[in-house]
């Protein structure tokens, strides 16, 4: 199972550099993303080892921190429970997170850049 995001249809809507909200369900990315936290994520965001990403894998759309390996790059979830996902290339990651925030508390906001 994956960290699934609500409203993407929306999110595919935005125009390509327009920074975009997503809630986040599941719990692939505990325990640094809660599910129920609001993220923020940035299509044309610098790509690096380490960043929290949107990527398309597998036919869906997945929430995980990229990582580069000797090997390539990888899709890795924060909850040991959930397996890595190997990424031929970075074509598929959408976005950066470079933000959270959970609803209706203001300081309980984190940024990521």
């Amino acid at each position: 199972m994956t960290a699934q995001l609500d409203d993407m249809p929306a999110a595919s809507a935005c125009s390509g550099s327009e920074v975009f909200a997503l809630r986040v369900l599941g719990t692939s990315m505990e325990p640094e993303f809660m599910e129920g936290e609001i993220i923020l994520i940035e299509p044309d965001g610098l790509l690096r080892d380490g960043s929290f990403v949107l990527a398309q894998h597998g036919g869906e759309w997945i929430f995980r921190q990229l990582c580069q390996r000797a090997n390539g790059w990888t899709l890795h979830a924060l909850n040991p429970a959930f397996t890595d996902r190997p990424l031929p290339d970075l074509a598929a990651v959408r976005g950066v997170i470079i933000q959270k925030a959970l609803p209706g508390r203001r300081r309980a906001s984190k940024r990521y850049v």
